[in-house]
């Protein structure tokens, strides 16, 4: 991952464009070793994802409550023509599928607009019994998965190829677009997160960081202090 800049400020908001491969703990674990600063994040990716990641330093760490709950977006590649044991590459095929025809497709993403409740994913973060969920998959531990409510706010198509469609999503935090794809009847190829409440991918720069007053008054909270200048 690139390096941030010596300059940067040791307190505020990083807008981080994660790679695929590394985990967003690595990504965080990375940015504290190299700015020395208390690090934290308001929402993870998955390793294979890409995208926009909120990375909190300093005191700035403090407001991640303020930060998770935002709406995302995400575009993403679902291959309809196998499910998988986490609804993405990683995982195992269990079932292979005929894709659907451009109107089947709709019917049903008619049905996940809106208010919807889905699994969620055997390969998550949520705690099971104590125990992290991914974990308990790794094992070959089968345990039934809650539901999730989530509300879907946009779900559109891009261009639909070969069994494979590319979708457009904004979504409630803490919706599981691999849970999306699985009731759809295939898993995600790929993940990228675009937009986390106003803060948007294309703002990503390890150069820069937002002052914690500047990060708030961007989600319309009230600033603790005075100012609200970006730092660099």
């Amino acid at each position: 991952m690139p390096r941030p800049g010596r300059s940067l400020s040791p307190s505020g908001l990083i807008l981080v464009d994660k790679p695929a491969g590394p985990s967003s703990f690595a990504i965080v674990a990375e940015i504290r070793r190299r700015t020395g600063a208390r690090t934290g994040h308001a929402g993870t990716l998955d390793p294979f994802a890409t995208g926009l990641l909120l990375v909190l330093s300093g005191r700035a760490t403090k407001l991640a409550s303020c930060f998770v709950g935002l709406d995302k977006r995400y575009l993403t590649d679902v291959d309809l023509h196998a499910r998988t044991t986490t609804g993405d590459p990683e995982g195992e095929v269990v079932e292979r599928l005929e894709p659907p025809d451009a109107e089947e497709l709709e019917r049903r993403l008619a049905r996940l607009r809106g208010e919807v409740e889905l699994p969620i994913p055997a390969a998550s973060a949520v705690k099971i019994g104590g125990e992290r969920a991914y974990r308990l998959h790794r094992r070959g531990v089968e345990v039934e998965m809650p539901v999730r409510r989530s509300h879907v706010d946009a779900l559109d198509v891009i261009a639909y190829t070969d069994g494979v469609a590319r979708l457009d999503l904004r979504v409630s935090s803490g919706t599981y677009v691999r849970a999306i794809a699985d009731v759809l009847g295939g898993h995600c190829a790929t993940l990228r997160r675009t937009e986390v409440g106003p803060f948007a991918v294309n703002e990503a720069d390890l150069e820069r960081i937002l002052t914690p007053d500047a990060a708030l008054a961007r989600i319309g909270r009230t600033p603790a202090g005075g100012g609200g200048e970006d730092a660099s």
